[in-house]
C-alpha cells in the first residue's frame, strides 16, 4: 500500500463515511483469561461511543509506511491452501461474524501475546468499500464505483487499570473520590486484510501495525500470519550500521558516514518533493552507488553488498528513513555528545590540529552557555 491508498481507507473511519455494523472481540486480562465477549451494535451506540472505537481501529492505519506500518506478504501456497489464510478470508468474507473464526484469531493472539501486567482489548470490525472510479484528473467518482473492497481490522489496546481520584459533585458542592475505571488506550498493534494495493483488494497481503518500531510483536505475527517476521525499523538501522563499520574497517571515516547521511537525506527530501505516494526504496546496489560517490573504492563498496545482501536477503528493498534512524545527528565520543538538526550536519568538520583529531564547529554569533550569552575570542585575544 502507499500512502495515498492508506489515506483513502482511513478516512473510512468516520460515522458518514464507513459500513462498519458491529465490534467483536474480547477483554482479556494479564493471565491470558478471556473476561467478556464483544458482540455489539454500533447502530446502537451513542455517537460519541461509536466515534471511541472507530478513532481507535483507526489508530492501527496510523504511523510511518515501513516503520510502523509493516507489510505482511503470503506465500501463493499459503493462499491456495492454509490454516491461516483461509482463517482471515473467513473473518474477511463473514464481515467477522463467524463466532468460531473469531475465536480462534483471538485465540491465537492470546496464546502468542504478553503484555506483562497488563489488561488488553482485541477489536475487530469488518467493512465493504464501494471504491470510486479515479479519473484522469485524479478527482474521485464517488457514483462511479468500480469495485468493492471488503476487509476487516483488528486493533489490540492495552487497558489502565482504575485509578481513584477526587472529582467534584456539583449536587454537593464538594470533590469526593472516584474511580476513573478501566480505560482503554490506543492501539499497541493490530492489522488490516486484506492490503488496498492499487486501490482493490490484495488477498497476497496483510498491513500489519506496530506501535513502538522497537517491538515490532514477531510472536503474533507468527502465529497469527505463519510468514517469517520482517526485521524491526531498529533492527534495520542495526544491520545497515554494522555492515558499514565492519566492511569499510578504517574507510569507514567520518566524511563518508557524514556523505552517505546526507545523500539519504537528499533522497528522502526529493521523495518528499515529487509526492510519490509510493514508500521510498533503495536497493542495496543504491547505497553501493552512494558509497561510490562517497570516495569508498570498489572492492569495499561490494564487501558491503554481500554483506548486506546477507543480512537483509537478496533483492531486498531498504527504507532509508530505517537506515537513518532519528531524525537528528548525533556524533558521540567518550565524554561529550554532539547532536545538531540533520540539515546542519554540513557545519561539523573533521580536522587533524597539531596532532589531534578535532570535531569543529562554527561559533559565530548566538553562542550561550547554560542560557547565558557569550562571545567566543578571535584568535589573537586567545
Amino acid at each position: 500500500m502507499n500512502q495515498k491508498e492508506l489515506n483513502e481507507i482511513r478516512r473510512r473511519f468516520r460515522l458518514d463515511k464507513n459500513n462498519f455494523s458491529r465490534i467483536f472481540g474480547c477483554y482479556v486480562n494479564s493471565n491470558r483469561e478471556v473476561i467478556s465477549w464483544i458482540d455489539a451494535s454500533l447502530g446502537l451506540m451513542r455517537q460519541e461511543e461509536q466515534e471511541m472505537y472507530l478513532g481507535l481501529l483507526k489508530k492501527t492505519l496510523s504511523g510511518t509506511l515501513g516503520r510502523n506500518l509493516i507489510d505482511i506478504e503470503f506465500s501463493t501456497a499459503q493462499v491456495a491452501d492454509s490454516d491461516e489464510h483461509r482463517l482471515l478470508q473467513t473473518l474477511r468474507q463473514t464481515e467477522c461474524k463467524d463466532v468460531n473464526a473469531r475465536e480462534t484469531l483471538c485465540r491465537k493472539i492470546i496464546e502468542s501475546l504478553s503484555m506483562g501486567e497488563t489488561n488488553y482489548l482485541i477489536l475487530l470490525a469488518a467493512d465493504a468499500y464501494d471504491v470510486p472510479y479515479r479519473g484522469k484528473d485524479d478527482e474521485l467518482q464517488a457514483d462511479a464505483s468500480s469495485d468493492v473492497y471488503k476487509y476487516f481490522v483488528c486493533a489490540i489496546c492495552p487497558v489502565k487499570a482504575p485509578t481513584l481520584e477526587l472529582r467534584y459533585d456539583t449536587d454537593e458542592n464538594f470533590f469526593h473520590p472516584s474511580s476513573t475505571g478501566h480505560i482503554a488506550l490506543a492501539p499497541e498493534l493490530g492489522f488490516l486484510f486484506p492490503a488496498f494495493d492499487d486501490r482493490e483488494a490484495n488477498i497476497y497481503n496483510a498491513l500489519f501495525y506496530s506501535k513502538n518500531v522497537e517491538l515490532i510483536h514477531e510472536e503474533v505475527i507468527d502465529a497469527v500470519f505463519r510468514v517469517e517476521p520482517p526485521m524491526s525499523a531498529v533492527e534495520q538501522k542495526n544491520v545497515f550500521d554494522t555492515a558499514l563499520a565492519d566492511t569499510l574497517e578504517k574507510d569507514c571515516s567520518y566524511d563518508v558516514v557524514q556523505s552517505v547521511h546526507e545523500q539519504l537525506r537528499g533522497r528522502i527530501q526529493e521523495h518528499k518533493e515529487n509526492r510519490d505516494p509510493a514508500p521510498l526504496e533503495l536497493t542495496v546496489g543504491d547505497v553501493g552507488g552512494i558509497l561510490s560517490e562517497s570516495g569508498v573504492s570498489e572492492e569495499k563498496v561490494e564487501s558491503f553488498r554481500r554483506e548486506c545482501e546477507k543480512q537483509y536477503g537478496e533483492n531486498a528493498a531498504l527504507n532509508p528513513k530505517n537506515i537513518l534512524g532519528t531524525g537528528k545527528f548525533e556524533i558521540t565520543t567518550p565524554e561529550v555528545k554532539i547532536t545538531v538538526a540533520p540539515e546542519n550536519s554540513y557545519l561539523i568538520e573533521a580536522r587533524m590540529i597539531g596532532g589531534r583529531r578535532y570535531l569543529l564547529i562554527p561559533a559565530d554569533d548566538g553562542v550561550e552557555v547554560n542560557g547565558v550569552s557569550v562571545s567566543i575570542p578571535n584568535e589573537e585575544h586567545s
